[in-house]
């Protein structure tokens, strides 16, 4: 990789040859060009979440909650590694053709590394869960694949949004988050830490929201004390979109707008996305900013871009063809990655299907020939769409499986009352089985601004199915039918019909396909868990209340609907010879695995860590080191996993990391040890009680 210390030098040289209006102009997401310099123009804002996204044609992937499903990190690394192929691609030929608008760039704003600590939250699809080791491992994983370990960076990548972000959506441009140091240390840092110090990530996105009452995008707290002062962060720091107006218009911390871009730049926000760094020279005439911090912002700026080997002749990544770009391989992958991303929920034998004894299937349900349940939100544009119906038929096609199709109903409106619904029964009692594709999709689940939810400005009110879907699933119930309940959606949902229920996520273009596929055991599902689904929302804090007390498997005391970490599979599996090894700073978990059914199967081996008698740990033990595992039918594996010391500290009031005594409990197995995924399983993990 070239040397930061090179291109900060290069940046410098170049920046210095700049008229102050010149800088300050380079600090807005759509950087002017500066020809005299030889400097094109550049926009700042792309976005990458689970693909190249708003740009066009591009792989469509699972969305990021049903990557972070599939728990395996090196999968999840060629999937962005796959995603800045195309990036590259599509920017060689635009660029080339004089294209150099919005979504047009290299630096993706991309991943979310956000905690989805409550089920309302709208945004939480575009999370890695509830839990900050998974999320801290998924986010190191993709922010590497996605800059790559070239000479130049493949694309740069920005961890957001910083920090503690999770909703209300409708309140995010006023609220106060507080959070307790223990929660900030122990909760919703680590990820971002990681992001730093282990994947070197580019760039850092600020929040909306103020954070301890410090507005997030001008937080000395978080940009300065935590980032640069204490991780040693190196990169750029870009708001949230609009979200520096905020400081005047909602926040109420300052009265101006060049205030405000003034107390942005000073706490070291380097680019605006929106519109308030316009008034960059007027905060400058004030006295408010001086000419040095400006300088400093646009040397970070201009260094990302000499990283990026914009202005280099010898850029490893300028020969990638747009031929990348929707390839056969990504498709496959994007098939692979779904497969492993659906959830197997509840089974009570009905699954797999058998091709020879089904005649007839029913496929129902406003998710069932949707492709915004594909998509999922900030998604790109596929050419190869199967949806959930288009699947189904296909492979029953090929059987000789007759497939009917109704609606049901509409998404969370009925138009008019029960238009379908007489069909929807029409076609069940004429099936061997029905497929009920149910959930929501990015147009209600979502981004403040970006959906039409007549409710809750993208969150969610509870965990039920809107009413019209719930109408639908007790009629198909009530046919008496084998019934399979595919929820698509990006959280968590209670939906008490089925005699089976998979939990599809938003599983990108390929979702159809790989639905079939599990529905008829081609593949056993082996997608795991990442947030607790609960039964309602009764059973949690106010959503605005930020402290975990109460919230995620490691903090809730309560008997969820589903656990963390838990999903079946079609074939049984035996952990067995438990070790635990003391390291240097850890320890090596070792056990083996072994496939008892009859086909190949995924399956993810999990250890979790409680720290014995120490006052400040998790009421429960929390993940400490995670494997995808792939087994022949009986086969045996041997495996090991590392658990860091970071595992085997608690986090006092006061946020600081320390060791509590030296015994701990250790946990390993497929499943979380809690008394119901004991009982959904039918498993239990193994466990020692150890001295490291």
């Amino acid at each position: 990789m070239m040397d930061r210390k090179e291109a900060l030098a290069q940046a410098k040289a170049l920046v210095a040859q700049m008229t102050l209006e010149e800088k300050a102009a380079q600090l807005r997401y759509e950087a002017p060009a500066i020809p005299r310099l030889g400097i094109p123009e550049y926009n700042w804002w792309n976005e990458a979440l689970h693909g190249v996204a708003r740009a066009g044609t591009a792989t469509v992937f699972p969305q990021a909650i049903g990557l972070a499903a599939v728990f395996d990190e090196d999968f999840h690394q060629r999937v962005a590694e796959t995603i800045a192929t195309e990036g590259r691609a599509k920017y060689n030929q635009q660029s080339a053709h004089g294209d150099r608008d919005i979504y047009k760039g290299l630096t993706f704003w991309s991943p979310n590394i956000n905690i989805f600590r409550d089920p309302r939250w709208g945004r939480g699809q575009e999370t890695y869960g509830e839990d900050p080791y998974l999320t801290s491992r998924l986010g190191v994983a993709f922010i590497r694949g996605l800059q790559g370990d070239g000479k130049y960076l493949k694309t740069a990548a920005c961890a957001k949004h910083f920090a503690v972000h999770s909703g209300p959506e409708k309140l995010r441009h006023e609220f106060d988050a507080q959070a307790t140091p223990k929660d900030m240390a122990e909760t919703y840092l680590p990820a971002f830490e990681a992001a730093v110090k282990e994947a070197h990530v580019e760039a850092v996105m600020g929040a909306y929201n103020r954070v301890n009452g410090e507005p997030a995008c001008g937080s000395k707290t978080l940009l300065k004390d935590t980032l640069r002062d204490k991780w040693g962060f190196e990169g750029h720091v870009v708001s949230d979109c609009w979200a520096i107006r905020d400081f005047h218009t909602h926040h109420m911390v300052t009265s101006t707008a060049p205030e405000s871009a003034a107390l942005a730049i000073h706490n070291g926000c380097d680019v605006n996305c929106g519109n308030t760094y316009l008034h960059m020279l007027e905060a400058y005439q004030e006295g408010l900013v001086t000419e040095e911090e400006i300088t400093t912002a646009c040397e970070r700026l201009f260094t990302t871009r000499i990283l990026l080997g914009l202005f280099a002749d010898d850029c490893e990544y300028d020969a990638i063809p747009y031929e990348e770009n929707d390839a056969d391989a990504n498709d496959a992958l994007a098939l692979a990655a779904a497969e492993k991303s659906m959830v197997l929920l509840e089974n009570d034998g009905m699954l797999p299907l058998d091709n020879q004894k089904i005649r007839t299937l029913a496929v129902i349900g406003p998710n069932a020939d949707s492709v915004l349940a594909l998509e999922g939100n900030y998604n790109g544009t596929s050419s190869r769409y199967v949806t959930m119906l288009e699947g189904i038929r296909t492979y029953c096609s090929v059987h000789g499986i007759r497939v009917l199709y109704s609606q049901g109903s509409g998404l969370y409106k009925e138009k008019p009352a029960g238009r379908w619904l007489a069909e929807a029964k029409i076609c069940a009692e004429q099936a061997d089985a029905v497929i009920a594709c149910m959930g929501l999709d990015a147009t209600i689940e979502g981004e403040e601004g970006d959906t039409s939810n007549d409710f809750a400005a993208g969150d969610k009110l509870d965990l039920s199915l809107p009413a019209c879907q719930q109408a639908l699933m007790e009629a198909l119930a009530a046919t008496g039918k084998p019934l399979v309940t595919v929820i698509l959606a990006g959280s968590a949902l209670n939906v008490p019909q089925g005699n089976a229920k998979i939990m599809a996520w938003y599983p990108g273009q390929a979702g159809g396909t790989a639905l079939a596929r599990i529905l008829f055991g081609h593949v056993s599902p082996s997608g795991r868990l990442p947030v607790t689904f609960y039964h309602n929302v009764k059973e949690l804090p106010e959503f605005t209340d930020y402290r975990m007390t109460g919230r995620t498997y490691r903090y809730f005391t309560g008997t969820p609907l589903y656990p963390f970490g838990y999903g079946l599979s079609y074939v049984p599996f035996t952990a067995a010879n438990l070790q635990v090894v003391p390291e240097a700073d850890g320890a090596a978990v070792t056990f083996t695995l072994r496939n008892d059914g009859n086909m190949t199967a995924d399956t993810v081996a999990q250890v979790y860590v409680h720290a014995a008698n120490a006052p400040d740990a998790t009421p429960n033990p929390i993940l400490a080191a995670f494997k995808r595992v792939t087994l022949d039918p009986g086969e045996v594996k041997v495996v090991t996993l590392h658990v860091a010391g970071a595992s085997l500290d608690v986090v006092n009031e006061a946020g600081e990391r320390v060791r509590e005594g030296s015994t701990y409990d250790v946990y390993a197995g497929t499943c979380q040890p809690d008394a119901l995924s004991e009982v959904l399983t039918g498993t239990k993990p193994l466990h020692a009680r150890v001295e490291l």
